[in-house]
C-alpha cells in the first residue's frame, strides 16, 4: 500500500506521521508533499528519513492508493484532480468539498458506510468541532432522535495552526516582560482573553465556523437536527471543549445517557462531579477519544439534556479521524 501526505510540515501533517507510525497499517511506501517553503525537509518514519517533495501538477501520485491532505481549501481544490487522476482516494481535511453532494463527509463512529460511496474519489473530513460533537451525539441519537442542539465551543489556539500556538506562547512572554503582545493570527490578543469570533461572519451574523456545525452535523447524521452554535477561541494550547445542550423526541434520563456514553464507540465517560472528575483540555491533549462529563437533566425542558465534552482537535478533530477513514476503507 502506497500512501501520500499532503501538507506534511503542518500541525495536522505532523500528526498524520505520528498516528501512522503508531498504528499497524500495512504501508509499503509513504510519500510526503508540501509547499515551496517545506519542500526538502526530512522527517523520520519507521526508521527511514523521508524528504518532502514539492506539490506539483505532475504524475507523482501515480501508484498512490490513499492521499491524506491537509494543506488548506485552496490547495485541495487546485490539486484534487492531480491527486486522484491515477486512482488515489483523497481524504481531505480542508473545508473545500465538505458540503458537495457527491463527496461523503465521514466520521467513522457515526457514518462509516458513507465512505464507500465516493464517486469523485474524494472523502471529506469534517470540521474539528463537528467531529467531536457528533461522536457524542450519536450515543444519544441511538436512544431518541435529537431535534435540536445548542452548543458553545471553547476552542484552543492550535485550531488555528502551529503558528497560532506559537503566537499564544509569545504573547504571554511579551506581556510578562512588559511589552506589547504581537497580534497576527487572531483578531485580538488571545492571552488572558477569550474571543467570540472564529472564521468570518456570514449574513445571519453566525460565523462560518458556527454554520459548519449546523450544516455538517445534518449531513453526517442524515438528520433534520438543528444546531445553534457560538464558537469561542480561548487561551488554551490544545484540545477543544464544548458545552452542549440537546433536546430529544422523548425524555432521556441521565442514567440512560451515562450508560449510552459509556458504551459508545470513541467516547470515554468522565462523569463524577462530586469527586471533581470531568474532562479538561489540559489532561485530554494528545489523546484519541472524545471525553464526556457533567451530564445533567436540563432545567428548562423535560426532553433536554446538558453535557460537556472535550477532545484533542488535532487528533480526533483532524488527523486521527482521517486515518480512521483510511482504516475503514482498507
Amino acid at each position: 500500500m502506497k500512501i501520500a501526505i499532503v501538507g506534511a510540515s503542518g500541525a495536522v501533517g505532523q500528526e498524520f506521521l505520528k498516528i501512522l507510525e503508531e498504528r499497524d497499517l500495512p504501508i509499503d511506501e509513504l510519500l510526503l508533499f508540501g509547499s515551496q517553503r517545506s519542500a526538502g525537509r526530512t522527517y523520520r518514519f519507521r526508521g527511514k528519513d523521508l524528504t518532502v517533495r514539492l506539490l506539483q501538477h505532475n504524475d507523482d501520485f501515480k501508484g498512490v492508493d490513499f492521499a491524506l491532505t491537509s494543506a488548506g481549501a485552496g490547495t485541495s481544490r487546485e490539486f484534487a484532480k492531480t491527486i486522484t487522476k491515477h486512482g488515489a482516494v483523497m481524504i481531505d481535511n480542508s473545508s473545500a468539498f465538505r458540503m458537495d453532494a457527491d463527496v461523503p463527509l465521514v466520521v467513522p463512529e457515526v457514518n462509516p458506510e458513507d465512505a464507500k460511496n465516493a464517486p469523485r474519489r474524494i472523502i471529506a473530513n469534517p470540521n474539528c468541532t463537528t467531529i467531536q460533537m457528533v461522536v457524542a451525539l450519536k450515543a444519544i441519537e441511538n436512544l431518541s432522535h435529537i431535534r435540536r442542539v445548542h452548543v458553545s465551543t471553547y476552542q484552543s489556539a492550535s485550531g488555528a495552526g502551529a503558528s497560532a500556538m506559537t503566537e499564544l506562547v509569545n504573547q504571554y512572554a511579551e506581556l510578562g516582560a512588559g511589552k506589547e503582545p504581537t497580534v497576527e493570527k487572531f483578531a485580538f490578543q488571545l492571552a488572558y482573553n477569550v474571543i467570540p469570533h472564529i472564521d468570518v461572519f456570514t449574513e445571519n451574523d453566525y460565523t462560518k465556523e458556527e454554520m459548519k456545525m449546523f450544516n455538517e452535523t445534518r449531513k453526517i447524521m442524515h438528520s433534520d437536527i438543528r444546531v445553534s452554535a457560538t464558537c469561542v477561541r480561548v487561551p488554551v494550547m490544545r484540545a477543544h471543549s464544548e458545552s452542549i445542550w440537546l433536546e430529544t423526541e422523548r425524555p432521556v434520563t441521565v442514567e440512560e445517557a451515562r450508560e449510552a456514553f459509556s458504551k459508545a464507540e470513541g467516547v470515554v465517560l468522565m462523569d463524577d462531579p462530586a469527586n471533581k472528575v470531568y474532562p479538561m483540555p489540559l489532561f485530554i491533549a494528545g489523546k484519541d477519544p472524545v471525553y464526556v462529563g457533567r451530564i445533567r437533566k436540563d432545567l428548562t425542558s423535560e426532553n433536554g439534556l446538558a453535557f460537556w465534552c472535550v477532545s484533542d482537535q488535532i487528533k480526533k478533530g483532524a488527523a486521527l479521524n482521517a486515518v480512521q477513514i483510511l482504516e475503514t476503507l482498507i
